[in-house]
């Protein structure tokens, strides 16, 4: 699995929405961008983490960032973990990984004795051009957004 540091170009990607509406990454050009990547929708850790996103939102909009979750779970059921939480920002759809394994978030987990292929808790700041400024890979839930304000208030 190779990670991306600092200065790396984000990998881009096209992926539908909780709505079925599809995102570019360079659909947000211009802003920076949180993307954060979550095991799945409506489970503990994942709530945590989305609702600490949502309630951080008026802050990151003050600092011109847009938020991007990204799970394998299919729109349907991000739409429901959206509206359940009133989430208000794009979750997007990688049933097949394929973003996941481009940032180097899909990897070999053990839980309860088994090992399986999964999504490794993890966010990313990527710059107004496109570019990393922070990857944080095994984020804990509730850091998620901290990060975020602590690197660009640095």
């Amino acid at each position: 699995m190779s990670t991306l540091k600092p200065k790396d170009l984000a990998p881009p990607f096209t992926l539908p929405d909780q709505n079925g509406k599809s995102l570019s990454l360079s659909d947000l050009r211009g802003r920076n961008i949180l993307l954060y990547f979550y095991p799945k929708a409506d489970t503990p850790g994942c709530t945590t983490q989305a609702c600490s996103v949502r309630d951080a939102q008026p802050d990151l909009s003050d600092l011109n960032v847009a938020v991007i979750g990204i799970s394998p779970d299919q729109p349907d059921k991000q739409q429901k973990f959206d509206k359940q939480y009133n989430l208000g920002f794009p979750l997007l759809s990688d049933p097949d990984h394929e973003i996941a394994e481009a940032y180097g978030v899909w990897a070999e987990k053990r839980r309860f004795g088994k090992t399986y292929m999964g999504i490794n808790r993890s966010a990313f700041l990527i710059d107004q051009n496109g570019r990393i400024l922070s990857a944080w890979y095994n984020v804990k839930p509730e850091d998620t957004a901290p990060n975020v304000q602590k690197a660009l208030q640095a």
